[in-house]
């Protein structure tokens, strides 16, 4: 009990670290799903080389570019903002991933029909496809958010005093590691059992309303 407040801080650190990053990952990789969709050869070649690059990476690998290397080309980052740009970097690919199977599961006659009627392109995704494809992305999506509040626990490695980090340094302290461990895993199995339970009722939620 005299280190829950430091393991509170801890669980809040993870917090901050994986929000910003979520909502950093879901801008890229909506904008990355549509330059892949797009029909536009320059921007499915940018789309495709983001995901290819950074996906095949290792994410403590681009955490470290992203501290040690960037200073060298004059863009310094403080270890908060520079985790949660590589985790909002890293996650994105698999968004864009996520959004662009959505897409290509809507059926292609309402596709054409919508073309036909005379939407553009831009039209055609954000009034057609993403509303169609939105519902089955939804479990996907929440999976993607899940494994970056899991992958955030990375960022203990670079010096971050997240829960993991905290954790770390309570069972170097006290030498229990059972209960520091256990400590941490049940801060993110309240995590994620709150994506899951916040990602179902989207879904029921959306099923009424189509």
């Amino acid at each position: 009990m005299e280190h829950l407040p430091t393991l509170t801080c801890g669980f809040g650190m993870t917090l901050l670290l994986s929000v910003p990053a979520f909502s950093i990952a879901l801008v890229l990789g909506a904008i990355a799903a549509i330059f892949r969709v797009s029909g536009i050869r320059p921007l499915e070649i940018v789309g495709t080389v983001y995901v290819e690059t950074v996906r095949n990476s290792p994410l403590l690998l681009i955490l470290l570019m992203l501290i040690f290397g960037f200073p060298d080309i004059g863009i310094t980052l403080s270890l908060e903002v520079a985790v949660i740009v590589g985790l909002g970097l890293y996650s994105g690919t698999f968004v864009c991933e996520t959004i662009r199977s959505g897409i290509n599961s809507v059926d292609v006659g309402l596709v054409e029909a919508a073309r036909a009627s005379g939407l553009t392109t831009r039209a055609v995704i954000g009034e057609v496809l993403l509303p169609l494809s939105l519902r089955t992305m939804i479990p996907p999506l929440a999976t993607v958010f899940i494994t970056t509040v899991l992958s955030s626990a990375l960022a203990a490695a670079v010096g971050v005093a997240e829960l993991t980090g905290e954790t770390r340094a309570y069972n170097l302290e006290t030498a229990q590691p059972f209960i520091a461990f256990g400590v941490a895993a049940a801060g993110y199995l309240l995590i994620n059992l709150t994506i899951g339970w916040l990602s179902a009722r989207s879904e029921r939620a959306l099923k009424v309303v189509r």
